[in-house]
C-alpha cells in the first residue's frame, strides 16, 4: 500500500549513491525493512524540486492549501490503526500511544489548515495624506525539516503542517531510525493532492544531509529537533548564511509536589507521565522534588506503582512501557543509572536489564531515591525509563535547583493552593508550565522552550508565524 522509498518531486526513489539503511525493531532487533540512505546530492535534488513547486504552492489561497491538509488528516484518521502499528514497529512504544500519536499529527494538519486562513496582516493609518501602507504576511519559503525519532509522526507533523499550511514547500529529513513512519505519511499527503514537490522526503547521512540544507541558497529555513549539541552546530553553520533556525533541543524537567495534593493521585498520574514512551519524551517529568513530610510515602507508592508496569513489545496488548531506541540510548541510561549508584543514591527498583528479555533494548522501570543534585541524572536530559526523587522543605530553595540547570522547555508543579501554583509557576525560568497538569502543551497553544532548550515556537498560532515572513507595502503619491 504504500511506498518505502525517497520522494523527491512527487516521484519515489532510491538513493543517489545506490546506499541502504537496515530499519531495525527495538523490541527485537530483527530487521523491519531496508530502506534508501543517500547523502547531500539526495538533499540539494530535494531543496530544487521544493523550489520549483514552491512557486505555485504559494499562490495557492489558504482555502486551497486546507482543502488538502484536511484530506491528508481524514486519511490519518481512518488508517490510524495500520499507521500506529508501524511506528510501534520502528520506535517500540505501546501500541495505544502509538494511535494518540497519529490521532494529534491528524489533528496539527486539520488545525493549521484552518489556522492558515487567518493570518492577517493589517492596515496602518499613515502621516501623510498620500501614503497606505499595509503590512502582509507571505510563506519563507523552501524549509528542510530534520525530526528526531521518539515521536515519529508527531515531530513531522508538528513542523510540516504549519510550513505547508503557511504556502511553504518541505524538504523531510526524519530520523534514521524510524524513517518508515515518515514515509507513511508523506504517502498520505501525496495521495491528498501534494504530489508535486510540495512536500519531499529524503534519507541519508544526517550531518552531509543538515550542512546542504544550511548551504543552499533556496533553504530559507532549517527546523531542527534533537540534541543541544547537533543545535548548536547548526547555529553556527546558519550563522554563515543567515539561515533562519527553529530549533527544540530536549529538555530536564522539574516537578515540584506540596504536601496538600492528593498523594496517591499524583503519585498514580506521574508514573504513568514519567514511563510513557519509556521515558524517551522531551517534556518528560525528570527532576522530582516532593515536599520532605510526603516524600517518603511518596516514594513508596510510586515503587508500588512501577512495579505493576509491564515491559514488552509495544504490540502486546498488556505492554505499558517499551524498549529504547537502540543499544547506545540504553548503554547511556544504563551508565547514568550506575553513576547515581555509586554516588551513594538508592535504587527502590528496577535499575538494570531485565532477564526476561534476552533481546531488545530494554531497561527495567526504575526509581532513584536519595540522588545528589550533581549526577548526571539530574543534570542531562535523561530520556529513559528512570525515576529521580529528591526532597525539600523550603519552596524557595526547591525553585532555585528547578531553575538550575541549561535547559528550559517544561516543568511541573502539583499542589492545592492557589497562591502556591500561581508564586511558583511565574517563578520557574521554562517556557511550558504544566500546574495540575502533566501535559501542557496541545496542538493551538504554543510548545516552546527557553534557554538551551531551543529558539522559536511550534504549534498554536506562533507556530505558524515561524513559516511566514512580514511585508510592509507603502503606496505613495494617492492624493
Amino acid at each position: 500500500m504504500y511506498n518505502y522509498q525517497q520522494s523527491i518531486g512527487g516521484k519515489w526513489r532510491e538513493a543517489s549513491t545506490g546506499g541502504t539503511w537496515d530499519v531495525v525493531n527495538p523490541a527485537t532487533e530483527e530487521v523491519i525493512r531496508t530502506v534508501p540512505f543517500g547523502n547531500e546530492e539526495d538533499c540539494r535534488l530535494a531543496i530544487d524540486a521544493a523550489d520549483a513547486a514552491f512557486r505555485e504552492w504559494s499562490r495557492k489561497t489558504a482555502y486551497e492549501r486546507a482543502a488538502h491538509l484536511k484530506r491528508a488528516a481524514q486519511l490519518m484518521r481512518e488508517r490510524n490503526a495500520d499507521l500506529a502499528r508501524t511506528t510501534v514497529l520502528e520506535s517500540g512504544k505501546p501500541l495505544l500511544q502509538a494511535k494518540g500519536e497519529w490521532g494529534v499529527a491528524a489533528d496539527l494538519f486539520e488545525w493549521f489548515a484552518e489556522e492558515a486562513k487567518r493570518a492577517y496582516g493589517r492596515w496602518v493609518p499613515s502621516r501623510s495624506p498620500a501614503k497606505r501602507q499595509l503590512v502582509i504576511k507571505q510563506p519563507v519559503g523552501v524549509v528542510g525539516l530534520i525530526t528526531a525519532w521518539n515521536f515519529p509522526a508527531y515531530n513531522v507533523a508538528r513542523a510540516c503542517a504549519a510550513a505547508l499550511a503557511a504556502g511553504c514547500a518541505v524538504v523531510i529529513r526524519p530520523s534514521e531510525y524510524t524513517p518508515l513512519t515518515a514515509m507513511e505519511m508523506v504517502n498520505i499527503l501525496l495521495e491528498a493532492g501534494l504530489a508535486g514537490g510540495e512536500v519531499n522526503l529524503i534519507n541519508g547521512e544526517p550531518e552531509s544531509m543538515g550542512q546542504q540544507m544550511l548551504r543552499h541558497p533556496k533553504c530559507a529555513k532549517l527546523h531542527f529537533t534533537g540534541s543541544q549539541r547537533v543545535g548548536k552546530l547548526l547555529m553556527d553553520g546558519a550563522s554563515k548564511t543567515v539561515t533562519r533556525l527553529s530549533l527544540e533541543l530536549g529538555g530536564n524537567a522539574p516537578v515540584l509536589i506540596f504536601p496538600d495534593v492528593d498523594l496517591e493521585q499524583v503519585a498514580a498520574s506521574a508514573v504513568t507521565a514519567k514511563f510513557r514512551n519509556g521515558g524517551q519524551v522531551c517534556i518528560s517529568p525528570q527532576r522530582f522534588f516532593v515536599h520532605a513530610a510526603i516524600a517518603q510515602k511518596f516514594a513508596s507508592c510510586v515503587t508500588s506503582l512501577v512495579s505493576k508496569l509491564r515491559l514488552g513489545n509495544g504490540l502486546e496488548p498488556e505492554c505499558n512501557v517499551g524498549p529504547l531506541i537502540n543499544a547506545r540510548q540504553r548503554d547511556r541510561v544504563e551508565e547514568m543509572v550506575e553513576v547515581a549508584r555509586s554516588s551513594g543514591a538508592a535504587i527502590s527498583i528496577g535499575g538494570r536489564r531485565p532477564s526476561s528479555q534476552p533481546r531488545g533494548y530494554f531497561y527495567e522501570p526504575t526509581v532513584v531515591t536519595d540522588l545528589p543534585a550533581e549526577t548526571p541524572l539530574f543534570q542531562d536530559e535523561l530520556f529513559g525509563p528512570v525515576m529521580p526523587l529528591a526532597t525539600f522543605d523550603d519552596a524557595d530553595h526547591a525553585i532555585e535547583q528547578a531553575n538550575s540547570t541549561r535547559y528550559g522547555l517544561s516543568a511541573y508543579v502539583w499542589t492545592n493552593d492557589l497562591r502556591t501554583a500561581f508564586r511558583t509557576a511565574e517563578r520557574l525560568e521554562f517556557g511550558m508550565v504544566g500546574v495540575n497538569e502533566w501535559t501542557p502543551q496541545s496542538t493551538e497553544v504554543p510548545f516552546a522552550g527557553w534557554k538551551e532548550s531551543g529558539l522559536g515556537r511550534e504549534s498554536g498560532a506562533e507556530g505558524l508565524e515561524e513559516y511566514l515572513e512580514t511585508k510592509l507595502i507603502a503606496l505613495g503619491g494617492i492624493s
